[in-house]
């Protein structure tokens, strides 16, 4: 498993024009209108090397923008937005979304595999007992989690590779699980 990458929105979870949510501006940082970002990449300084970001405000505007620098410190990723130049204009852009295309992460490793390139993907047990499709993945810090559900059944499947999670087929677009689907 690779970096913890949430998904956003499409029907196609796997077409080349996906976006990715990354991060989102928390808040102002200084006076001189850069912003705290929490990043979802892992590393999360990674996020700054993603490019180009298309920013979606609150009210569900987007804009691709180019040019970000930042830094990572000890409290966290800082950014320099091209055309915030002021505290005010900094914390104007809080809760501001952070996304990038699905084309500009690395390849994984072989043997891992994106969360966000999970979500959608039928599920079904060693007995080929359909389990519905993998809404999402999460950390618990013990191990990542995999959601799958099927109408108003939803399935808690620890992601514990090959206990549980004995096959992932990304080409057939189908997760095998070793589960009791009535667990």
């Amino acid at each position: 498993m690779t970096s913890p990458v949430p998904g956003a929105g499409g029907s196609d979870t796997h077409s080349p024009g996906r976006r990715i949510l990354v991060g989102r501006v928390v808040g102002a940082f200084g006076v001189r209108g850069e912003v705290k970002i929490e990043s979802w990449t892992e590393p999360r300084s990674a996020i700054l090397g993603y490019r180009p970001w298309t920013l979606r405000d609150a009210r569900g505007g987007e804009r691709e923008l180019i040019g970000v620098r930042g830094r990572e410190t000890a409290k966290g990723v800082v950014a320099e937005l091209p055309g915030v130049d002021d505290r005010d204009a900094a914390e104007a852009m809080r809760g501001t979304e952070i996304y990038v295309a699905r084309a500009v992460l690395p390849k994984p490793a072989q043997g891992e595999v994106y969360w966000v390139d999970l979500e959608g993907l039928q599920v079904v047990n060693v007995d080929g007992r359909l389990m519905g499709r993998v809404s999402h993945v999460f950390p618990t810090g013990a191990n990542d989690v995999l959601v799958a559900r099927e109408g108003d059944r939803e399935w808690l499947i620890p992601f514990v590779r090959p206990q549980y999670v004995t096959d992932i087929d990304l080409d057939a677009g189908r997760v095998t699980v070793d589960w009791d689907p009535d667990f």
